[in-house]
């Protein structure tokens, strides 16, 4: 198949079909200078990164997972992680949401007079919402309470 008609198949750019053919992650079967050629099951490979990518799978991680004949080889234990890690952040945005969504319709005079503000203030100073630290404490540390 030509890398025109995989670009047609697939709609993604003959640049970035370059770029993961130098990465390893497709190979074309057309001799070296000529137009590139690929075989059809490439179009299931670049499935196979486009479902890595959406689940936050770097390109290293999807190469990885891809034998060298472009079979997947799914390493069970970095997909656990990955939606382990997915989850936590998961956890960590809801967490934010309801102090964000607290913060909004607080009936206190001031944030600063909202014991619910204050404690989030705390957790944030304490490096929760920073990328990659967990709080000890967990989301419910940010869960306002009903003091309305």
């Amino acid at each position: 198949m030509d890398i025109t008609e995989v670009v047609k198949r697939t709609g993604i750019p003959a640049h970035t079909l370059r770029f993961y053919e130098k990465k390893g992650l497709i190979a074309s079967v057309s001799p070296r200078g000529a137009r590139r050629q690929f075989a059809s099951a490439v179009v299931e490979q670049l499935a196979v990164i486009a479902l890595g990518q959406a689940g936050g799978l770097s390109l290293d991680e999807i190469h990885a997972m891809l034998s060298p004949s472009g079979q997947a080889v799914v390493d069970r234990d970095v997909l656990l992680a990955k939606a382990d890690e997915i989850d936590a952040t998961v956890k960590q945005l809801q967490a934010m949401s309801r102090g964000l969504r607290h913060a909004a319709a607080c009936p206190a005079p001031s944030h600063a007079e909202c014991p619910n503000f204050r404690r989030l203030l705390k957790v944030a100073a304490a490096g929760v919402f920073k990328r990659g630290k967990r709080s000890t404490a967990g989301p419910s540390a940010v869960r306002p309470s009903s003091h309305q």
